[in-house]
């Protein structure tokens, strides 16, 4: 019934109604005694008892006393000067202290409503004691006894409500940070599958292309003096546009790459020499060492996908006559190794990667050797060949980046 009160709930409205109605009720109770029992006055204790009621029931139904802390202040004092007035005329009106000091507790500030319930309790032990004409400790109990119960269950109450409020902010903002960090994860997530589908982009799809073209490239030089050479590298432009649609379909589908279906990593890149030496004018060969592991399709799948970035950028730029892939496994670790005869180039001076101009290779490969807990690095001078090396430990990280499943 003031600012400061908290907001009312299904609870704290039936506990307003119990409130008013033990009110009304002992009112009731004091004037139906003072009917019933011939007592003298009894016509003005039923007045009294009726303008108590009413000075009482004109505190809810006021928006003012509702809105305003010092309005309830000045209403229950109205209301108290009333009970007064019925305590001096009937000793039943000692009860009525009881709700009253709910009131107090409630509407008046701690210290204010400790004193006024404090003044209440003593008001009704010398208004009892006045009409026994006499007093005895035991009408002190009574009283003193309902201002103690009182207080400690509003306080207890306010107690509670404050832990639960302090409990309620608590999930409140437990439930903002945890949106929050929902939001962080989606976005690194989205950033992550980006970045995941650029490095697949540019290891399958654009890499076929860049091979159709340069294929299709030789085509047309060799069209006018030799076509049967023109036809050969048509067909194996028409086969890299084969097999550059069945890694697009198994792209989308998130497949594993056709090149290591039903065959070893072993044999997919046995195969990807061959093609290579076959569609351009580069000796591409494969050398196995040590005793093969078992590997991860993660693994496979980054081994080859580096081996197929490393050979385009042969193709491309190093102007090499052959390549040396070779396939190791080193105890707890498999290792790959490109090395090229071409021109080499100085890896401090790389240029930063363009959308627009490729130069994702490295970055990409690099990439997901580390996000499989593998290193790469690359040995080059102009002049002097490139030398890639690539390690992965045989035992992955418990924890594999996104971006490094197939």
């Amino acid at each position: 019934m003031n600012t400061a009160a908290p907001a009312p709930t299904p609870t704290t409205r039936a506990l307003a109604w119990c409130l008013h109605l033990l009110v009304i009720g002992l009112l009731a109770l004091a004037a139906g005694r003072a009917v019933t029992g011939g007592r003298p006055h009894a016509g003005v204790v039923v007045a009294a008892s009726a303008v108590c009621g009413l000075v009482y029931a004109a505190g809810p139904v006021l928006p003012r006393v509702r809105r305003s802390r010092r309005a309830a202040a000045l209403w229950l004092a109205v209301v108290g000067a009333c009970w007064l007035m019925l305590l001096a005329l009937s000793p039943d009106a000692v009860w009525v202290a009881f709700p009253l000091y709910f009131l107090q507790l409630h509407l008046l500030p701690r210290r204010a409503g400790l004193a006024a319930v404090a003044a209440t309790a003593l008001a009704a032990i010398a208004g009892f004691a006045a009409h026994q004409h006499s007093f005895s400790p035991a009408m002190a109990i009574g009283p003193a006894l309902g201002a103690a119960v009182a207080v400690a269950v509003v306080w207890g109450y306010e107690a509670l409500y404050r832990e639960s409020e302090h409990r309620r902010g608590l999930i409140e903002e437990l439930t903002a940070t945890r949106a929050d960090l929902a939001a962080a994860q989606h976005t690194a997530g989205v950033l992550a599958e980006r970045d995941r589908l650029a490095r697949e982009i540019h290891d399958t799809l654009a890499q076929g292309l860049s091979s159709i073209q340069l294929l299709l490239r030789a085509a047309e030089r060799a069209l006018p003096q030799a076509p049967q050479n023109a036809a050969r590298y048509v067909d194996q432009a028409r086969q890299a546009a084969v097999d550059n649609l069945a890694e697009a379909r198994r792209f989308v589908a998130a497949l594993t790459p056709p090149t290591l279906e039903g065959t070893t990593l072993a044999g997919a890149l046995e195969r990807l020499c061959a093609t290579t030496s076959a569609r351009h004018r580069l000796t591409a060969r494969l050398r196995l060492t040590g005793d093969p592991a078992p590997l991860t399709t993660a693994q496979e799948v980054a081994l080859l996908r580096i081996a197929q970035s490393a050979l385009a950028n042969t193709v491309r730029h190093a102007g090499a006559t052959s390549a040396d892939v070779t396939l190791g496994y080193l105890g707890d670790h498999v290792a790959l190794d490109i090395v090229d005869d071409g021109r080499g180039f100085d890896p401090g001076r790389l240029p930063a990667p363009d959308p627009e101009a490729g130069g994702f290779g490295l970055a990409a490969m690099r990439a997901r050797a580390h996000a499989l807990g593998g290193t790469l690095t690359v040995t080059s001078a102009p002049g002097h060949g490139t030398a890639l090396a690539a390690r992965l430990p045989l035992t992955p990280p418990a924890r594999i980046q996104p971006e490094a499943r197939p």
